[in-house]
């Protein structure tokens, strides 16, 4: 039986104008399409992509036009460039309730590739959950983007969540700053905002985009409850009314507020993302509103 695929053609081609952005300047690297206070060599030619109105007419291939009667743009790499990141959490936290907040991350995190590839930036992504694993490579343009979306969707949301493990294991491994984008509920039993500080300690600039499902904001369950950790499956019995549910409301936003803040004094970006939001809207909204793309 075929499955669906990751995000289908009509979604990627309108994901085709859109740019992964960094708010830093890391000194000697450049993107070819971030402005940067520092020069970068010559350019080189890549690839092409469809011609959208606004677009550069001095970068069309006109050539090509004069044999299909179609515009296309031509595509150059700038070097070196900054090195983007995405790490998407893997852990067994992602896969409850059916497994829709694994879901709906792994397709963002597809999203942002595409975005990438047909940009022909370069995009590592690690799933992690207390290590990082899984390495996929989003380069080359976007005729890659079949192997990355094949790589996501074998991807499983299993096993506990550590992050000053995976932040230690991130640092150790990569030496050169850039653009770090994390896609994560960011539930774990530890403190999370000390080791995401960590990589902005080391230079990183972190985009941290938090998917929540409907159920880990607003619990739609009443009554004597035995609740069981989806990570280490410990059990918590308590009594649960609609005056709980207002506290733990109120404790879930204050919780998004300080990974919020973390990302913004460090000069990042952050963005709330529930999956009840159409993807679109979160890509053509929410993350062009933050900067994270344009």
């Amino acid at each position: 039986m075929a499955t669906a695929p990751l995000l289908d053609r009509e979604f990627l081609e309108k994901l085709e104008r859109l740019t992964i952005h960094w708010q830093k300047s890391f000194a000697g690297l450049v993107g070819g399409h971030n402005r940067s206070r520092f020069p970068g060599p010559g350019q080189e030619f890549l690839d092409h992509r469809n011609f959208h109105q606004g677009d550069d007419l001095r970068a069309v291939n006109w050539r090509a036009y004069l044999r299909l009667e179609k515009l296309f743009l031509k595509m150059f790499q700038v070097e070196p460039r900054v090195p983007v990141r995405l790490l998407l959490d893997t852990s067994a936290s992602m896969g409850a309730y059916g497994g829709v907040k694994f879901d709906y991350a792994r397709r963002l995190a597809g999203a942002l590739c595409y975005i990438g590839l047909v940009r022909l930036d370069s995009i590592e992504v690690h799933g992690f959950g207390g290590r990082l694993h899984h390495r996929i490579l989003a380069a080359g343009g976007r005729h890659r983007f079949r192997g990355v979306a094949e790589g996501l969707t074998a991807l499983e949301a299993v096993g506990p969540t550590d992050y000053e493990a995976m932040v230690r294991d991130f640092i150790g491994r990569f030496q050169q700053r850039g653009l770090v984008i994390v896609i994560s509920d960011f539930l774990d039993d530890n403190e999370c905002g000390r080791a995401l500080q960590y990589l902005c300690d080391f230079g990183h600039e972190l985009m941290l985009l938090q998917v929540f499902a409907a159920e880990d904001r607003d619990p739609p369950w009443t009554g004597e409850l035995e609740l069981r950790d989806a990570e280490t499956g410990a059990a918590l019995k308590l009594d649960f009314d609609a005056a709980a549910r207002d506290r733990y409301r109120a404790a879930f936003d204050e919780y998004c507020a300080v990974i919020q803040t973390l990302a913004v004094r460090s000069g990042g970006r952050y963005a709330a993302i529930s999956t009840a939001q159409p993807l679109e809207d979160v890509i053509f909204s929410d993350l062009v509103r933050m900067r994270g793309i344009a």
